[in-house]
């Protein structure tokens, strides 16, 4: 390859959401892929190494593939042999790993080692670089220093980042978290900034830079060898530029040279941050009026269930919580919180019976037609119907069922 892939996630890249982005990147370098986990944003957390634990056990267990930890905590001890053998380890990757922590306590490490460069030439070799939460706010032109704003109440300000995606020709900023509602009763959508921040930060950024907002949960797969990018999981991706913006969804497919074009035909007044929380929710006030959206929801996700979505009816369930949560005051007020999860619950139940009525390998989906065609194949060898029972037994090999007769009866494996 001469170029690579970089995939921005909002969140969740320790999750069953991302199992699947995960094993699809890793596909095209086989069994013998080298992965690596870098532990650096949350580097100065008493967890760290818990975490990085929890990323190994995580692609063993769930993704299938070994990887292993790029251990570069702190910048002061870059002369030491361990680091110096996990920047040999980082200069070899196929697959490279970043995830939650602080943005801005990674830039200061970064920008006193090597890393911000061997990864860059890793992905121009071939490489597939996955940034989660603090890390995918790391590699654009500027940085939100979530902490510092969010918990320490500091002026709103950008700090740089190492801006590796500029090095293949994206000039933007990622903002990880878009739809975030851990608020409650404030707004957090925004990677926590809040759209009256988030308002005042977009109007800092340097004129014509873009933002990359992505939702929880979901990853923007950015294929530089093919030049476009794909969206995977369960939310939206946002590009903004110039106060205007399109939101992509799953399996939405972007040329990188549409990527960032000019927002002419965008609409304004569709702007995630000319929304209320409670609008894009509900847009409802009263409780007949929520009743009736909370009923549709349940009825969606009946219906999405039915039809074997199991991806968009999960979606649902988490827009129904995320719906429930902004308006428990009007729930509580009305005493409606039990039958309210009981909904819920129905949703949950039925997603889960849904899963376990699913059959568990191909054999086990095509058994009921295999047999109803072989009791069809029996009752023409009782009749001496030998053509006919042929015809039943070559149409299944075509299909790849092989049959075989015994004594006892017909037993069938698949080819």
């Amino acid at each position: 390859m001469d170029s690579g892939v970089i995939v921005l996630m909002g969140s969740g890249e320790l999750t069953g959401t991302m199992v699947e982005v995960h094993k699809q990147m890793l596909r095209p370098y086989g069994k013998g892929a080298k992965a690596v986990f870098i532990d650096t944003p949350a580097g100065f957390q008493l967890n760290v190494d818990q975490l990085t634990n929890k990323a190994v056990d995580y692609f063993k267990q769930r993704v299938g593939a070994k990887i292993v930890p790029v251990s570069f905590k702190s910048s002061d001890e870059l002369s030491s042999p361990a680091i110096q053998q996990s920047l040999g380890d980082l200069g070899r990757a196929d697959y490279i790993l970043i995830g939650p922590g602080s943005p801005t306590y990674a830039l200061r490490q970064w920008q006193k080692s090597p890393i911000p460069n061997l990864i860059t030439q890793q992905i121009k070799s071939g490489a597939c670089l996955v940034v989660s939460s603090a890390a995918a706010l790391t590699i654009g032109s500027f940085t939100l220093p979530v902490y510092e704003i969010y918990k320490a109440g500091q002026d709103l300000y950008w700090a740089h980042g190492i801006d590796i995606l500029e090095k293949f020709g994206l000039k933007a900023v990622v903002v990880p978290h878009w739809n975030n509602a851990e608020g409650g009763n404030h707004d957090t959508r925004f990677c926590f900034m809040g759209a009256s921040r988030f308002k005042r930060l977009e109007r800092m950024l340097p004129e014509n830079t873009c933002i990359i907002g992505l939702d929880e949960h979901t990853a923007l797969v950015i294929d530089l060898a093919n030049e476009q990018a794909t969206v995977k999981g369960i939310g939206n991706v946002v590009i903004r530029c110039g106060g205007r913006e399109r939101i992509f969804a799953k399996p939405d497919v972007i040329a990188l040279t549409q990527l960032f074009e000019d927002q002419a035909g965008a609409v304004p007044q569709t702007s995630s941050l000319d929304q209320k929380p409670d609008e894009i929710l509900t847009q409802k006030t009263d409780d007949q009026k929520l009743w009736e959206q909370l009923n549709a929801y349940a009825a969606q996700c009946r219906e999405l269930i039915a039809e074997h979505q199991a991806q968009r009816a999960t979606s649902i369930i988490l827009e129904f919580e995320h719906c429930i949560w902004a308006c428990r005051q009007l729930l509580e007020q009305t005493g409606a919180q039990g039958a309210v999860r009981a909904i819920l619950r129905e949703m949950i139940a039925l997603l889960g019976q849904k899963l376990a009525d699913s059959p568990k390998s191909r054999q086990a989906c095509l058994a009921p037609m295999v047999d109803a065609l072989l009791q069809l194949r029996g009752r023409f060898r009782e009749q001496k119907q030998w053509v006919a029972a042929d015809q039943v037994r070559d149409s299944l090999k075509q299909a790849g069922v092989i049959i075989k007769d015994y004594k006892e009866g017909v037993r069938w494996h698949l080819k």
